[in-house]
């Protein structure tokens, strides 16, 4: 659920018309519910009540400091991926002991700001990884909290560019080697062995791989308990798919799912949820700058681009585009929306349905919270969009657009000498 709909015919997020965004805010620009991000929260972290759990939301989803400071002030934790990531947190005011470093490439410096902050753990991918860490700790004569990430070799059926559980992927430590990883980091005095951590991948449709993963996850408690080797924690990602057009299971059936197995273990439940939270909480509102039509192909040509929203040719993503204003819908036709940037990948939706709109008209791209502005780029060196957060009939600029200067800020002109 979310809080953009239509009132007499017109779009709003929740007491806001997008028209009047748009009237003062050039297009393009995203626009956040702030409703929909505490509701979604709320009824994530609901469905694992009665488990000793905590909630650190996947920032890598969508990192502007003002929905960072909103889940903090909800409670969350953060899953993190790099020091920037981690300096965010910090900047708003999130608690490190909630924080979480994923990540299959931490350099010394990440590593030494994460053990400065005060993280909650590091979650280890490789033994190279598990020797630097304990190194770089030894160093600052501390003890490195680490959960070592297992690859539990599965296949969730997601896209293969959001999948990595399987065997062949980049992130974890292989089934076979999990025991003598554990007896590795045991024997690290530098160390201190927090927790053990999966994620099968992102955008799952179906509950059975996220059981799966928890049986395998329980299977190495067990022999870990055996060898002496206890835990408090188990991070178990996220990855539950959102509806960009087709329902999806409900969160609260996703945490039965992946507490069955665990029954019993009494250990605190990590999990990383990030597009489930917010990416039905943001729109891309663009506007149509012409209708083009050759002898085969229609296209309606928007001032938004690839470089805004990367999803569609990156991967096949679809997202519903719809009007802005419905009371003058023109005839329904068949075209491929699509954007200014000079490639053929620019585009929004290819073979699309819809009414025609008009030159002029705005149209709403939903679902566009979660890998949406934060994989946005200057590409063509066009300035990247503002964000607008909207909480009832408020509305605040959490980030402005761009400017020239902004786009050449760091560039140096120098002038070289002639052949």
């Amino acid at each position: 659920m979310n809080y953009f709909e239509y009132r007499n015919d017109q779009l709003y997020a929740e007491d806001v018309p997008i028209a009047d965004l748009a009237a003062r805010i050039s297009t393009p620009f995203y626009v956040y519910s702030a409703r929909t991000l505490r509701r979604h929260f709320r009824v994530f972290d609901e469905a694992f009540a009665g488990t000793d759990h905590l909630i650190c939301y996947a920032m890598k989803a969508l990192s502007s400091l003002s929905i960072l400071k909103l889940f903090a002030s909800l409670g969350s934790g953060f899953d993190i991926v790099s020091v920037g990531e981690l300096m965010r947190c910090l900047r708003v005011g999130a608690d490190p002991g909630k924080i979480v470093f994923s990540g299959v490439g931490k350099t010394d410096e990440e590593i030494a700001a994460a053990l400065e902050a005060g993280i909650l753990m590091i979650n280890v991918e490789s033994r190279p990884e598990l020797h630097r860490i304990s190194e770089v700790a030894g160093k600052m004569k501390r003890r490195a909290p680490v959960s070592l990430r297992v690859n539990p070799d599965l296949d969730p059926g997601t896209h293969p560019h959001i999948s990595t559980g399987h065997r062949d992927s980049k992130f974890g430590v292989p089934l076979s080697q999990v025991d003598e990883y554990y007896a590795e980091a045991r024997d690290l005095r530098n160390l201190e062995i927090v927790g053990l951590s999966t994620h099968i991948g992102s955008q799952i449709s179906e509950l059975a791989p996220f059981t799966e993963a928890g049986e395998k996850v329980a299977a190495i408690v067990g022999r870990l308990r055996t060898a002496g080797i206890t835990l408090k924690c188990l991070d178990l990602g996220g990855g539950l798919a959102i509806p960009y057009q087709e329902a999806m299971p409900p969160p609260s059936e996703y945490a039965a799912a992946l507490l069955k197995p665990l029954a019993g273990l009494g250990l605190k439940i990590i999990t990383e949820p990030g597009r489930v939270i917010v990416g039905n909480a943001g729109i891309l509102v663009t506007r149509v700058l012409y209708n083009k039509e050759t002898d085969v192909k229609r296209f309606i040509v928007v001032d938004g681009a690839m470089n805004d929203l990367i999803r569609p040719v990156l991967y096949e993503a679809y997202h519903n585009i719809i009007p802005v204003d419905r009371r003058k819908l023109g005839r329904p036709v068949t075209a491929d929306v699509v954007g200014p940037v000079c490639e053929s990948g620019d585009f929004f939706a290819r073979d699309r349905e819809m009414p025609e709109p008009k030159s002029g008209d705005l149209l709403a791209i939903m679902s566009a919270g979660a890998y949406g502005f934060v994989m946005s780029s200057n590409y063509n060196s066009r300035p990247r969009a503002p964000e607008i957060l909207v909480d009832g009939a408020d509305t605040h600029v959490i980030r402005e657009r761009e400017s020239f200067e902004d786009l050449v800020r760091g560039e140096h002109v120098v002038t070289l000498k002639s052949a």
